[in-house]
């Protein structure tokens, strides 16, 4: 009994089975049906009537200054357009170009040989048919096109005459886009004449139109140009390493997008909202367009930045570099920062092209070029002792002496070459020991006697680890965290042994750029607090007069981190960065700032480099990075500075207080 029950459950699963299969060969046999009889049928229906979005580009928004100033706008001017139907054949945009030709001149510096290859073939299609194989002719699509182009000879292209050219440059265009879609024709130098003729003939140039186009226009010529970036052409279009992520985001290929620096950070805020037109198609034809969207111009940067101060910094460079001229100091770089929220309130760098002997701007190196710093960065030195705990507050005080091992050279003070000389972190700031420094370094190695010519035995993989470690706290060696992309976070230095860890500490290995020394100075000028550096303050909507609008972000300090140390420490640091200005030490570095009507704190440095540039003379000559970073006033800091100048003549340190002199001056006379 029960066999015979499996047996009927079994009958009935595959009579189920069974009929399962039979109606799914009925539904493919109905669908191939369709398929195959009506399917022509069906896609004639489908093109008869379906629906299209266009995209029309906005202009990008504006960029002003901290007092709504206006740095980048956007330039109307004339274009001619094409837009193509999805009935456009090669023959009908070559006869429709041969048309446009009539009113327009274009320019064919840019065509390949390609291009009129191309259009020899939409020009002569049955020219080039004749010349095909038999087997050539039976190739399809793509395969065919490859072999027509092939039978373009040189000398058909030879034949070509100037206006042919002219029609092949609009053809290029014309066929460069998908039915639908809008490509410009001219949209540089199109005269009032040429717009009038195109206007007036419409009717015979389908597709063809007479709109407005913009470009970038920047008001105050070449200040802070490299900054704001630069904007892909229609030509360009998409940048090749970010095209899948722009297109996924809604992009057309031959949109314009910010492609360096301002221009691309805020890429998101500055391109504004596209004019969208739903285009009803029948027959192949537009029956109806219906605006879905109305186009919004981009949202609008309001900078930290003040131009007048810009402006100021710019011309402290160039004449300080026109001093140097015919020397090695070929290029100069300042920063100036808000240390209390870090808002950048200048850059500027200069360099001396030596083959014309002309100034050029190179305002990027402050925050993409590295460089040896020297002895500026020896506060966070004697703050990383402290932090170290190699050192402490009841317990300070070294003796400056030259330091000789039997792996290194002499490694001594400027200042004190055979001596010794008693110095508290204070006074070693306040004279540039670094002396003071390196034993700093020594004992964070585990070494705290020294011997004279003495094997350096010490752990410097560690002193190497602790004083990065510490540096970076302050943003040396690492990404300031700047709302701009591209800046590089400075070299490590790959050797690790003994001499070079105690180079390392009064800033003769490791190199960092301007603006890292920038938010170091701050982040000592503030208190503690490492704010990344902005040089965006506001998002602002659009004005109807043309002004920024109303306002949809203001950007807030962004801590990346608290120096892990007490308060009593940064004040301790401080007083010592006073002394550099104010101190009584006849050996004080920083004495020629003290006439300034307000309090000033600050650090200068010497860097010994190399120097292997086109001057003749100058083959591994060695020089000196000079530099400076202070702030001001010295009790509550409005400004933070830092200032490179590399391969100088001279390691005088007097040589560089003229200019952060002049800076501070310049601040604060259009801030007070």
């Amino acid at each position: 009994m029960e066999q015979k029950k499996r047996n009927v459950t079994t009958l009935r699963i595959n009579f189920l089975l069974f009929i399962i299969f039979l109606l799914f060969s009925a539904l493919i046999l109905r669908l191939g049906y369709l398929q195959v009889v009506h399917g022509e049928q069906f896609y004639k229906e489908a093109d008869k009537s379906h629906l299209v979005v266009v995209k029309k580009a906005v202009p990008r928004g504006s960029i002003y200054d901290r007092k709504h100033r206006l740095l980048v706008g956007n330039k109307g001017k004339k274009a001619i357009t094409y837009f193509r139907n999805n009935d456009s054949t090669p023959k009908a945009m070559v006869k429709l170009a041969e048309e446009l030709t009539k009113f327009i001149s274009i320019d064919t510096t840019g065509l390949k040989k390609h291009d009129l290859q191309e259009y020899f073939v939409a020009k002569y299609p049955d020219k080039i048919n004749h010349r095909l194989t038999g087997m050539e002719q039976r190739l399809k699509a793509g395969d065919l096109y490859k072999a027509q182009i092939k039978k373009v000879t040189d000398d058909d292209l030879a034949s070509l005459n100037e206006t042919e050219k002219s029609v092949a440059s609009i053809y290029k265009k014309m066929n460069s886009i998908s039915a639908f879609e809008t490509v410009t024709i001219k949209n540089n130098h199109v005269t009032d004449e040429e717009a009038a003729k195109v206007s007036e003939h419409m009717q015979e140039l389908p597709g063809i139109d007479v709109t407005m186009d913009w470009e970038r226009e920047y008001q105050e010529g070449t200040v802070l140009k490299s900054v704001f970036g630069s904007v892909t052409s229609e030509k360009t279009g998409l940048p090749s390493d970010e095209k899948e992520l722009l297109l996924a985001k809604g992009y057309a290929l031959n949109d314009r997008v910010g492609k360096s620096y301002l221009e691309k950070g805020y890429e998101d805020v500055l391109k504004g909202t596209k004019e969208q037109y739903e285009l009803t198609i029948n027959n192949g034809k537009v029956e109806k367009s219906v605006l879905k969207t109305e186009g919004k111009k981009g949202d609008n940067l309001v900078l930290t930045i003040d131009i007048d101060f810009q402006k100021e910094l710019d011309e402290i460079a160039i004449n300080a570099l026109l001093q140097r001229k015919g020397k090695l100091a070929d290029r100069l770089y300042i920063s100036a920062i808000n240390p209390q929220n870090g808002e950048i309130l200048g850059m500027t760098g200069k360099r001396i092209n030596m083959a014309t002997g002309k100034i050029e701007d190179d305002t990027l190196s402050v925050f993409n070029t590295q460089y040896t710093m020297g002895s500026s960065i020896k506060a966070a030195t004697v703050l990383a002792g402290y932090m170290d705990k190699v050192i402490s507050l009841d317990d300070n005080t070294l003796i400056d002496k030259p330091l000789k091992f039997a792996e290194t050279k002499s490694k001594s003070s400027w200042f004190n070459r055979r001596g010794s000389m008693p110095l508290n972190d204070i006074t070693a700031l306040e004279v540039s020991s670094n002396s003071y420094m390196m034993q700093l370094a020594m004992r964070m190695g585990g070494k705290y006697d020294y011997m004279p010519e003495e094997s350096l035995k010490m752990d410097s993989k560690a002193a190497f680890h602790k004083l990065r470690y510490y540096f970076s706290q302050f943003g040396l060696g690492v990404p300031t965290g700047l709302d701009v992309p591209g800046e590089t976070h400075g070299l490590k230095g790959v050797e690790t042994n003994p001499g070079l860890a105690l180079d390392l500490s009064f800033g003769q290995f490791d190199t960092y750029t301007t603006l890292q020394l920038n938010q170091y100075i701050s982040t000592i000028a503030n208190g503690g607090d490492r704010i990344a550096p902005r040089i965006v303050k506001e998002v602002r909507g659009n004005h109807e007069k043309g002004e920024p609008g109303e306002l949809k972000k203001a950007f807030t300090p962004k801590v990346i981190n608290h120096v892990n140390i007490e308060k009593k420490y940064i004040d301790r640091i401080q007083s010592g960065l006073y002394h550099v200005v104010y101190g009584s030490n006849p050996y004080g570095t920083g004495k020629k700032l003290s006439d300034l009507p307000y309090k000033v704190s600050g650090k200068t440095g010497t860097a010994q480099a190399f120097y292997s540039g086109p001057i003749q003379s100058a083959n591994m000559t060695a020089v000196w990075n000079l530099t400076f970073v202070g702030y001001a006033p010295s009790d509550n800091p409005e400004i933070a500075i830092a200032v490179a100048l590399p391969f100088m003549d001279t390691d005088k340190q007097d040589a560089i207080l003229d200019i952060p002199k002049k800076v501070f001056a310049a601040y604060f006379s259009l801030n007070t």
